[in-house]
């Protein structure tokens, strides 16, 4: 009998020095996720700088390098597997001007591990980046304290700083985080429980990983189906798109966003072959008993869980570029496979936002939006701000309705 091995997304996050690239290659490194040749390299590369030991921030530092050069790498992704679990890690970068880069990988992380250095706590850095897992409402934290050698593996040291961060993750609504004390360089609790720390009683950083919750699938959310485009086959029409979420079945009741109208699914196409039921994230087409005026851009949804139809958005927000938004603005609003004209409305007090920049906004859209709020879905609460003139891409923005 064959078992299943889920996935768990999740990104990593920290301020420049505090060993990031350290704990990724340690990872990678101990679960054995590393190929042959890759630690040659690395080892080669570590003797030729006069250092004894592989440096195993080598392993991602090369992508680092680039991205401070200017080439297009936002996240560095890295997959690797443990016999439990699958996992998909977005290594984020740690300056406070790639604020927009977390927020791009961390968007789909059901985990978000936040790195501090043991000698320097909480810093202004670390509390942006607390607050992104909160904005993106990331369902687990883990708080990783990092560098604990330094400090002597003192328990004290360690209480201190997740005592501070403790207090600023109330303060932003972070639901909840797991402190875990770490050295990467040396490879305390990363992957083996750690002999130098008696005192702390949890999980290694591995073993947390393989055994956190994986949060409910799509499949489990309400029915959404955003139209992507309609085809036509003599007098029959197939509409076709992506099932975000949720299932929908041969019989269903169904409603059409925004005109409202309802029908019923008469036939299920999954990749050219009838089904009778479909579950997200599958690619499909649908036909309707009756006929209706649908085009790109409208949704269809089960009856019931209907989501909420507004012109009135408000919304959390990471601004993205680096010409400004101010109130009175002009702007594309790009919601699944929707785009609508609205007008900036209100920033909460601030005059703009620049780049990088975190706040909260209100929109008056041209037409109604089939929204659901960002902590009942991700991927239908969440929507994209663009510049009309050129169609650049300006804020990410999560709905709270």
């Amino acid at each position: 009998m064959s078992t299943t091995i889920d996935t768990l997304r999740f990104a990593t996050a920290g301020s420049v020095d505090d060993g990031k690239s350290t704990l990724v290659g340690r990872l990678l490194h101990d679960s054995k996720s590393i190929l042959t040749d890759q630690l040659e390299a690395v080892e080669r590369a570590s003797a030729s700088r006069g250092q004894d030991a592989p440096d195993l921030a080598l392993l991602t530092d090369g992508l680092r390098a680039e991205r401070e050069q200017g080439i297009t790498i936002d996240v560095a992704y890295r997959y690797f597997a443990t016999p439990r679990r699958r996992f998909i890690l977005a290594d984020t970068p740690g300056h406070v001007q790639y604020t927009r880069n977390m927020v791009t990988g961390a968007s789909t992380a059901e985990l978000a591990i936040i790195l501090i250095d043991a000698r320097n706590g909480v810093v202004e850095q670390t509390r942006r980046h607390a607050a992104v897992a909160a904005l993106l409402r990331v369902p687990h934290v883990v708080l990783a304290v990092n560098k604990m050698d330094l400090v002597g593996y003192e328990e004290k040291d360690f209480e201190r700083i997740v005592e501070d961060f403790a207090g600023h993750a109330a303060e932003l609504g972070l639901p909840g985080f797991t402190p875990i004390p770490v050295s990467a360089l040396v490879g305390d609790n990363v992957v083996d429980r750690s002999a130098h720390m008696d005192w702390y009683e949890g999980p290694a950083l591995l073993e947390f990983l393989e055994n956190v919750p994986v949060g409910s699938g799509p499949a489990d959310a309400p029915a959404r189906f955003p139209v992507q485009y309609v085809i036509r086959d003599g007098e029959v029409r197939y509409y076709a798109g992506q099932l975000v979420s949720g299932s929908l079945k041969v019989g269903d009741r169904v409603t059409v966003h925004p005109s409202g109208e309802t029908s019923e699914i008469t036939a299920i196409d999954v990749l050219g072959t009838e089904a009778d039921v479909a579950h997200a994230p599958q690619s499909i087409g649908i036909r309707l008993a009756d006929e209706r005026d649908i085009s790109r851009g409208d949704m269809i949804t089960a009856c019931v869980d209907a989501p909420t139809l507004t012109r009135e958005v408000r919304a959390a927000v990471c601004h993205l570029a680096d010409r400004p938004l101010r109130v009175g603005d002009r702007v594309l609003v790009r919601h699944t496979t929707r785009t609508v004209k609205a007008l900036v409305q209100d920033l909460a007090g601030a005059t703009e936002l620049t780049a990088n920049d975190l706040g909260r906004i209100t929109l008056r859209t041209a037409e109604p939006l089939a929204l659901d709020d960002y902590a009942v879905s991700r991927r239908t609460g969440a929507f994209i701000l663009i510049d009309p003139a050129d169609g650049a891409t300006l804020t990410a923005g999560m709905a709270e309705l």
